[in-house]
């Protein structure tokens, strides 16, 4: 197979550089723009803004602007995407929609209907190619490109509701692999349709020697999950010794520095990451180079983007939109700033808050990181503190403790002695709680001036360190393992209070257990 892997990785390289020419990013989301209008411009939802008239403008994105307000998910499902869940054509994006992705994200609200056209599929499918085209840019073995891709998500079994289909987006897009994929792709169709998440990986498990697997897919800490259940199946040392020729891990969902240290114990040899930003709503971005925490704005691909600046001004405490706020396009943007990311995609969202934050770190490149949600910064007191500040003051801990972080959540809270984060940490092994919260505080506080401010008068921490498969358990008892779904880096209220409770029976119910496994 090294023939077959040196001409491949020829042709690979051939498109990496087509897709790396010299282009100007602005342009193609012009030429974005003009073509989703066009194509749109006959639904209702086009009619009802006359994009047909919108068309004609010499500034189109600015008058586009002008014309359609910003929409979230509620205001859009309520006044367009529930006619198409009713099996409505053209009713924000040309034809009929046969695939709903079910997202409730990391807020722990009831499922969300996301529209998934045909154009958003070949879409999807394109970006894949080209993420597949920027491993070229690694150092990667010619025959690696012959060895089999382990992605795992959620169930291909969809759901049909008559007129549409509805699950999971990683499981929509296992249904219908590309077809440069579905000679390479495992666990395979049969397995991919089991429902139940115990099954399917017991079913990968036990099946794993039987794959010479190069690639691995997924978001991390269900890889690790798995992974761990088949050294435990067969009783290894690490999983490189079923998978000899494993070297890629292609990661997305959850920030991955964090777990990075627990992650690579389970190998003999370290492995090359690439990070991707896919959503139910479009795959946004992908890590295209060493040496670097960007993903590549996919700005050619069925998506147009805005930026609205994160700040007070724009969002409120809870992270609402205040009114409608000035959006920027690509070419106004500055590094180091975050944003609240718009788009406007091939399967009829416009001007849609997608609920993340973005930062650039190139915009030479057009190189983003994600830095939270518009929900999950805590400025309770004007501490101002991100997803990735939480991440960074949670990697500074498992460095200095020299433990493994797998899951945490924070939650702000007003009590009669002052405003309170009030942080659960998931530790292997578990962590004295005073010591976690020392180097947390410490930490935060170097990289975030306001929370150091706010944190030396007003603000309060309280940390409790617990065993990490309480995290799981609470996702199991919410119908939520595996596929794309994400324990939330931030509760808040009733969600929280919840939780809360059912931390605190679980480890009464293991004291319980333990005083009479003791006794007896």
């Amino acid at each position: 197979m090294p023939f077959f892997g040196n001409l491949l990785k020829r042709g690979l390289r051939i498109g990496e550089k087509l897709e790396h020419r010299q282009v100007d990013p602005m342009r193609l989301q012009n030429h974005t723009l003009r073509r989703l209008l066009k194509r749109a411009q006959h639904t209702a939802f086009g009619q009802y803004y006359d994009f047909k008239d919108l068309l004609k403008a010499e500034r189109l994105a600015a008058e586009f602007q002008n014309k359609v307000p910003i929409f979230d998910y509620d205001t859009m499902y309520d006044r367009w995407w529930h006619m198409a869940l009713r099996g409505v054509e053209n009713v924000s994006w040309r034809g009929k929609i046969k695939y709903f992705a079910l997202s409730s994200g990391t807020s722990g609200a009831p499922s969300k209907h996301i529209p998934v056209s045909d154009e958003m599929q070949r879409a999807m499918r394109h970006a894949g190619l080209k993420m597949f085209f920027a491993l070229t840019n690694f150092d990667v073995d010619p025959e690696l490109y012959t060895k089999p891709m382990l992605m795992l998500g959620g169930s291909s079994d969809l759901q049909s509701q008559g007129d549409y289909f509805m699950g999971d987006l990683s499981g929509i897009n296992a249904s219908r692999p590309p077809f440069w994929l579905r000679p390479y792709y495992k666990p395979g169709m049969e397995i991919a349709r089991i429902r139940d998440w115990e099954e399917r990986i017991n079913e990968i498990a036990r099946l794993a020697p039987d794959w010479d697997i190069g690639f691995i897919v997924g978001i991390p800490s269900w890889l690790q999950l798995m992974i761990e259940r088949i050294i435990e199946y067969h009783k290894l040392d690490n999983i490189h010794q079923i998978w000899p020729n494993l070297r890629v891990c292609v990661h997305g969902g959850i920030a991955f520095e964090p777990l990075k240290k627990g992650f690579e114990k389970l190998f003999a040899r370290p492995l090359i990451y690439m990070d991707t930003y896919l959503a139910s709503e479009g795959f946004i971005s992908y890590q295209d180079r060493p040496g670097t925490r960007g993903m590549r704005l996919l700005v050619r691909n069925g998506i147009f983007f805005e930026f609205v600046p994160f700040n007070s001004n724009n969002f409120n405490e809870d992270g609402q939109m205040i009114s409608q706020p000035q959006a920027l396009s690509l070419e106004e943007v500055q590094e180091g700033v975050d944003y609240a990311l718009l788009i406007s995609t091939c399967s009829g969202a416009w001007r849609y808050l997608i609920g993340d934050t973005v930062r650039f770190t190139d915009k030479e490149r057009w190189e983003i990181i994600i830095t939270g949600r518009t929900k999950h910064f805590l400025s309770i007191c004007g501490e101002h503190l991100s997803v990735d500040n939480m991440n960074q003051g949670i990697q500074y801990v498992e460095e200095e403790l020299n433990v493994n972080i797998r899951e945490f959540t924070v939650s702000p809270l007003v009590e009669e002695g002052g405003y309170i984060h009030k942080w659960f940490i998931g530790c292997e092994p578990k962590a004295d709680s005073d010591a976690v919260a020392s180097l947390l505080d410490e930490r935060l506080k170097e990289i975030n001036d306001d929370y150091r401010t706010e944190r030396n008068s007003l603000l309060h921490i309280q940390v409790q360190t617990i065993p990490v498969g309480l995290f799981y358990q609470w996702q199991e008892s919410q119908g939520k393992m595996g596929g794309q779904n994400k324990f939330p880096r931030v509760m808040k209220g009733r969600q929280f209070a919840e939780w809360e409770r059912f931390v605190r029976q679980e480890l009464k119910n293991r004291d319980n257990a333990a005083r009479i496994s003791h006794s007896g």
